[in-house]
């Protein structure tokens, strides 16, 4: 009985142990790695700043207000740094031409901003379905129905 006592405390003992030194391994690997911080690319940003402007854009076609400038800076889209330089091809080039127009439409042509802001929206939407997806539901939030 003695016997089967000293090795129950044992293997229980020598159990702890390994798990005592598996979550010190783990907890000196994890602060061994370095976290990187996400580095937005030009493009990335720009079509943050882009939606951004469109929200405040949106607003304003709906309650009538005055349209504004064109924000020029949209124009970089054609030269702005891809996180996958690959992606810009000449579909890519094709629907960023569609949006830019029917971004200048706007201010051209106030009386149909919504109809040439919701064609700039179609052409964010169709590039994204086929390169990147997943900004493809909040771009959707910006139509004006």
């Amino acid at each position: 009985m003695r016997a089967l006592l000293l090795f129950i405390s044992i293997f229980f003992f020598l159990s702890c142990n390994k798990n005592a030194e598996k979550s010190e391994c783990n907890a000196s690997n994890q602060s061994d790695k370095q976290f990187e911080m996400y580095q937005m690319s030009e493009m990335a940003a720009l079509m943050e700043s882009m939606y951004i402007e469109n929200e405040k854009l949106k607003e304003r076609i709906k309650k009538g207000d005055t349209i504004g400038k064109f924000p020029s800076h949209f124009l970089n889209i054609h030269k702005a740094v891809m996180t996958d330089e690959s992606d810009n091809d000449q579909f890519f080039k094709e629907q960023a031409s569609l949006f830019i127009t029917s971004q200048e439409m706007i201010y051209k042509d106030p009386k149909n901003a919504k109809q040439h802001f919701n064609e700039g929206i179609n052409a964010c939407v169709s590039c994204h379905q086929v390169k990147c997806g997943g900004p493809i539901p909040k771009i959707k939030k910006l139509y004006i129905k």
